[in-house]
């Protein structure tokens, strides 16, 4: 009796920690997720700016169209010449993960 006890609470424990790891997991892959369509968000923006790819729309129109494409949602836009700059954020079990990226020509 005792070791069916002992088992069941390893088991228990286990379940446990089995769910606790594959939230931590789910809410790191968000957060990679967002840091992607940040950096393509940003990339997308700098490059209509630049007239490296011909748009009708503007630039953070295209910037948005592009994070929503990779699952995010573009909630910050800005341009200053050729370097764009822009904040989305993704969701995950009702928690927001944020991410920033900076693209453009090198400063300096």
């Amino acid at each position: 009796m005792a070791g069916s006890a002992l088992a069941a609470g390893v088991l228990a424990v286990a379940a446990t920690l089995s769910l606790g790891l594959a939230a931590v997991g789910g809410a790191a892959v968000t957060a990679q997720r967002a840091a992607g369509a940040a950096d393509a968000a940003a990339l997308a923006v700098a490059d209509a700016a630049s007239g490296a790819v011909p748009i009708v729309e503007p630039p953070c129109e295209l910037g948005a169209r592009v994070a929503r494409a990779s699952g995010a949602v573009l909630t910050g836009c800005s341009l200053e010449g050729f370097v764009a700059t822009v904040e989305v954020q993704a969701a995950y079990a009702g928690l927001a993960a944020v991410s920033r990226a900076r693209a453009g020509p090198p400063e300096g």
